[in-house]
């Protein structure tokens, strides 16, 4: 009998609240992938994740992490202004890096990856778990293959609600630490995936406000926008909404895929209707009786690791990532300069492409000054 693959060599880099939910997701594939060190910049954080996780190596900074450990994968677990650095060390120390989104804070960022990518031939990237339930990938399918025809319109409402006191965490609510406001913290996730079913977006028009959070990014953007294949969508984000739901809608010329959840999804917040003379549709989108695991950090990790194990491309890569970033930065775009966006205009030295806030929010900053 052969011998079992030994399993991956994982570690952590910043071991704050997220960095439970993938050590979750490792425990659920132990036998596969086996965190063998962590780093973390503060001795208190790091000592406390060490007494409930089994990490068998502690470093104080990710250099020295990189500098004394063989690894097979690094999950970036920091705040968001520190993602793109820790992932250009990864990837200069030869070790692929999953970096919680956003990958990075501006389109500049992401160019700058892009080309430590190409240098060293190591992947980043990005954790868009919501790809990877089984209801989505099934969605996926069935659209490469035209079962469902052209999509027609579709709808992506992140509705979230996150009291004053959310910000007072001093780096939340700042565009320098953030990159924004729900578009880039909250809404990416359901507008990712909106994007991993349409495909290439054309052209955004967007509003954005501050409307009542103590912050000086928005919290409210809203979206209107065409795809390459004729598709259109709205695109809501939001974190002043009481009645918290994530949803989607996807109306196809045979049929409407629809989505109702709030932070994870399984097969029972999906609903599917065919359109009249195409009920056989729904015989096509019934589970296959599979695990109906919530969609979230642990498949897409599996995903990862499966696609190590195959030799074939991990998701979700910097291109995807790319694509979904630059939406966000049109959106931004659009709302401060009133007009539309097109794929591809934010090039150079466009101020959009250094910062999502292009250096021109319409509103006075809302955080303290002494936060």
């Amino acid at each position: 009998m052969p011998n079992p693959a030994p399993a991956f060599r994982v570690a952590i880099v910043g071991v704050g609240s997220i960095a439970r939910t993938h050590v979750s997701a490792l425990t659920e594939l132990a036998g596969r992938a086996r965190l063998v060190a962590i780093a973390e910049t503060d001795p208190a954080r790091a000592a406390e994740f060490s007494r409930r996780s089994p990490a068998p190596r502690v470093y104080g900074d990710a250099e020295s992490l990189f500098a004394n450990e063989e690894l097979d994968l690094v999950h970036i677990c920091t705040p968001p202004q520190t993602h793109a650095s820790l992932a250009a060390a990864a990837m200069r120390a030869g070790v692929p890096a999953l970096v919680e989104k956003p990958t990075a804070l501006s389109l500049a960022e992401m160019n700058g990856l892009a080309d430590v990518q190409a240098e060293t031939g190591t992947p980043v990237l990005t954790v868009f778990q919501h790809r990877y339930g089984a209801a989505a990938v099934r969605l996926r399918h069935l659209v490469r293959e035209g079962a469902l025809g052209r999509p027609l319109t579709a709808t992506c409402e992140t509705l979230w609600y996150r009291a004053d006191d959310y910000y007072d965490t001093p780096w939340r609510g700042r565009w320098e630490f953030e990159g924004g406001g729900p578009t880039m913290g909250h809404g990416i996730h359901q507008f990712d995936l909106l994007l991993s079913v349409l495909g290439p977006w054309s052209e955004v028009s967007a509003i954005a406000g501050r409307l009542s959070r103590p912050t000086d990014t928005e919290d409210v953007s809203m979206a209107v926008a065409r795809f390459e294949n004729g598709a259109m969508a709205t695109v809501v984000n939001s974190v002043v909404s009481p009645r918290e739901t994530s949803r989607l809608r996807f109306d196809f010329e045979h049929a409407t895929v629809e989505l109702d959840h709030l932070y994870g999804y399984r097969e029972k917040h999906w609903r599917f209707t065919p359109a009249p003379g195409h009920e056989q549709l729904a015989d096509r989108w019934k589970s296959d009786g599979g695990a109906d695991i919530e969609s979230g950090h642990l498949l897409q990790i599996q995903a990862v690791l499966d696609a190590f194990e195959n030799g074939t491309e991990p998701g979700v890569s910097l291109d995807e990532a790319r694509r979904t970033m630059e939406f966000a930065a049109a959106t931004y775009a659009s709302a401060f300069r009133g007009r539309p966006v097109s794929a591809g205009e934010l090039t150079g030295d466009d101020p959009f492409t250094s910062s999502m806030s292009g250096g021109i929010v319409p509103w006075a900053p809302g955080k303290q000054a002494t936060a």
